[in-house]
């Protein structure tokens, strides 16, 4: 069990390589407020002065600390100094670069953090990373998190209590991280930040330890006691106290060493019955317990983490596409499967099909079926007409002399004009048509064929084709549906089968007519004059005015201009007026129900012959035609900036993930988990 830590050190070097923290690795994480004694604890487990010192926020950035036991002579040559040691560091950031001047790792710590975070007490969740490698540590991975804070202080900015609060919890919501939350024990242990802290993430302590610091520093005639045996707060993994070194013994340099020696002697001087079970060995042993029992039950899920992350990686380099090597055969493949991705799509047979809405040819379906289905239908065949349109249409068709009967001449002229208003919605179904062929385009380059994500100049020149091929066939289709309209306005076919029922309602009433027409016929013989105002045009006359003069030189005294229009006015209609409206409105209605037929089965079927399928088969020729020239293979076939650094980036993290996997299998032979 004791190697399963450094198999967690090496798959955390594995994914450090590739600079990624998508596997959440089990750790230790150190929590607690300024002050508190959490870079001492830390110095205490490494047993040497490492970490700045100074007042305010100094922890500023996240540090990642691997301690790695080696054997006492294992030793390790520093690269400047040409002097052997039994301990040294090493830096992620600085590649290879060996330390054993723990003071340079003080300095590099300091360095790192302002690169990045700045010299304005600012902080920053990008971590350091640091392996120290010595005889005297048991393997411990630890993370040194900024201290908890309440009031900013200089020129620290106004949310910093926040900003470092999301970078405690950032790292403490881990599910495989182990909680060390230090407190001091010269403050009320029920007012602890740490455990507060780590108690809104862990609500039932399962992964807390509590470590309580500065013993020796409480009030006379106080101690400890209660807080140690777990009386005040109960914590599940424990708690254990320490004694730190005061800022005087920091200042006179007392070493480590001799700090954990002191350590001891005041453990067993003021808590006897407690010193096995307190103390910074003590604390080293149960980190370094828990952290061990901890990765063999997170292993499982860590091994299906990474073999899925794995799956995901390589199906992710597979879209990105292996360099290119034959330009031509490249060029051709990409060419034939855009064409027919595109046409699948219309067919409704794609590999990938859309589920939140209607795409391709279904969309087409939907356009022709139930949009222009339902904008023909909601087109009323009498829209527009009032009857005084159709009564002046009647008079306009009779000439000079009155009609005995309705004359086909008006009914021609209106119902023309009612079948003309088809036309725009048919054009608009076009247009919308067109429309959904265009987004086919976008649909293919995005789900189909991302192949082409990788060729941007590529990608461009087919969606440039595509989108002249149909602007060129947009005016052919708009010229046929114009024309579909254009024919059934050249000839008004009255002997249309559908059509014979009104015809012989029409004839009904003109029967009708010449019947009332003969009973209602003048006598002969009787006097003109006595016929009344309805025979000639004095009877135009208003009640009251006088007829002019006749006679040659009669002075035109009041006369009437006969050649002003009538302005229609809204009165009753005569019974005979009624039946000619009657009648043309039923004829109308009729012949336009019919026509509306036709169209509403000519129209999808001219889009489906001149757009749709004429597009599908030249697609293709079209693109080859367009694109397959080998004085553009080497401008369609260039990659886009970022495509082989992605690449390289995927291929990386595949690696990582394949070595950590043969790592965890390694675990499985040795019998360790």
């Amino acid at each position: 069990m004791e190697a399963l830590i450094p198999v967690i050190n090496k798959l955390q070097d594995v994914f450090n390589t590739v600079g990624a923290d998508i596997i959440q690795l089990p750790l230790i994480a150190v929590v607690g407020t300024q002050s508190s004694g959490k870079s001492s604890v830390l110095e205490s487990l490494v047993g040497r002065d490492l970490l700045p010192r100074g007042t305010g926020v100094v922890t500023r950035r996240p540090l990642i600390l691997q301690l790695v036991h080696v054997d006492p002579g294992d030793r390790r040559m520093g690269d400047d100094s040409g002097e052997e040691g039994e301990e040294w560091g090493k830096f992620l950031h600085t590649k290879n670069k060996i330390y054993t001047d723990f003071d340079e790792i003080r300095q590099e710590i300091e360095n790192e953090t302002e690169r990045i975070s700045g010299n304005n007490k600012g902080i920053s969740d990008e971590p350091i990373h640091l392996k120290i490698f010595s005889p005297h540590v048991v393997n411990l991975t630890l993370v040194d998190l900024p201290g908890i804070t309440k009031v900013p202080v200089g020129d620290q900015p106004k949310d910093i209590e926040l900003q470092i609060r999301e970078l405690i919890l950032k790292h403490i919501s881990n599910p495989n991280c182990i909680i060390l939350a230090v407190t001091a024990a010269n403050t009320d242990m029920a007012c602890s930040e740490a455990l507060k802290v780590a108690r809104d993430v862990d609500t039932d302590g399962r992964r807390t330890l509590a470590v309580v610091t500065k013993l020796d520093l409480m009030d006379a005639g106080t101690d400890a006691m209660d807080a140690l045996m777990g009386r005040v707060i109960p914590v599940k993994l424990g708690l254990i106290g320490v004694v730190n070194r005061s800022q005087l013994d920091i200042n006179n340099k007392k070493s480590v060493v001799d700090a954990v020696r002191d350590e001891h002697a005041f453990l067993q001087k003021k808590y006897p019955s407690l010193a096995s079970r307190n103390g910074t060995k003590y604390l080293a042993r149960t980190l370094n317990r828990l952290l061990m029992h901890h990765i063999r039950d997170c292993l499982p899920d860590l091994k299906t983490r990474i073999n899925v992350l794995a799956a995901q990686y390589q199906s992710l380099l597979n879209s990105y596409g292996e360099p290119v090597e034959d330009q031509s055969a490249t060029l051709l493949q990409l060419i034939t499967k855009f064409a027919a991705e595109y046409c699948n799509t219309i067919e409704g047979t794609a590999k990938y099909i859309e589920t939140t809405e209607l795409c391709g040819g279904a969309r087409i379906c939907y356009i022709f079926h139930e949009t222009f289905g339902r904008t023909l239908e909601s087109v009323d065949p009498l829209g527009g007409l009032t009857t005084i349109d159709i009564l002046t249409a009647i008079r306009n068709a009779t000439g000079p002399r009155p009609s005995l009967f309705v004359p086909e001449v008006s009914f021609e002229l209106l119902v023309k004009k009612q079948v003309k208003r088809l036309e725009e919605p048919s054009l608009r179904c076009v247009e919308l048509v067109h429309e959904e062929m265009q987004r086919i385009i976008q649909h293919c380059s995005n789900y189909s064929t991302q192949e082409l994500q990788r060729f941007p100049k590529l990608h461009e020149a087919i969606v440039e084709v595509v989108t002249s091929l149909l602007r060129k066939r947009l005016p052919v289709t708009n010229e046929m549906v114009h024309n579909l309209v254009a024919i059934e306005l050249a000839y008004i076919n009255t002997k249309h089968p559908d059509f014979a029922d009104a015809c012989g309602v029409m004839n009904n009433n003109i029967e009708e007519q010449r019947r009332m027409s003969r009973m209602r016929e003048v006598p002969r013989d009787m006097p003109q004059g006595e016929q009344g105002g309805d025979g000639n045009w004095r009877g135009m006359l208003k009640k009251g005015e006088e007829a002019p003069p006749s006679g040659p030189g009669s002075p035109m005294k009041g006369a009437i201009n006969l050649l002003d229009v009538p302005v229609p006015v809204a009165r009753k209609l005569s019974s005979r007026e009624q039946r000619d409206c009657e009648v043309i409105e039923r004829l109308i209605k009729s012949y336009f129900l019919i026509v509306r037929k036709n169209i509403q089965d000519s129209v999808p079927k001219a889009v489906m012959h001149f757009l749709v399928n004429h597009v599908k088969d030249s697609l293709q020729s079209e693109l080859v035609h367009q694109l397959y020239k080998s004085g553009l293979l080497n401008d369609l076939l260039t990659e886009s900036e970022d495509m082989a650094q992605r690449r390289k980036e995927s291929a990386d993290m595949l690696q990582a993930l394949q070595r950590a996997s043969q790592v965890i299998a390694e675990i499985r032979e040795t019998h360790l988990w």
